[in-house]
């Protein structure tokens, strides 16, 4: 397949336009993705200088009277762990182990 100098004229200033425009494209992909990492770092700087919500805590309540106040509610919380400790208990996994495999 020879191309004729006819041929030449017209393909050869239209390979230089093909390699432009190729070249454009190719330059504007990067700029977009030069953008996008520009954009990206922006957000996470945002994100990390800012202050992410907490739970609410619960507000102690200062009783100067009474010492054992303390000791009472340090027993209120134990007591509740032990009740979920027995919720969590299953009423029979865990407590046979088969070995007759």
């Amino acid at each position: 397949m020879s191309l004729k100098g006819v041929e030449l004229q017209i393909a050869i200033p239209k390979t230089f336009d093909a390699g432009k425009l190729a070249e454009q494209h190719q330059h504007n992909v990067l700029q977009h993705q030069h953008n996008a990492n520009e954009a990206l770092k922006k957000e996470l700087e945002k994100k990390q200088m800012t202050v992410n919500d907490t739970e609410p805590t619960e507000k102690t309540v200062k009783d100067e009277n009474n010492s054992s106040g303390n000791d009472q509610h340090s027993k209120n919380k134990q007591s509740k762990k032990e009740n979920k400790a027995k919720e969590a208990t299953h009423p029979f996994k865990g407590n046979f182990i088969d070995f007759s495999g």
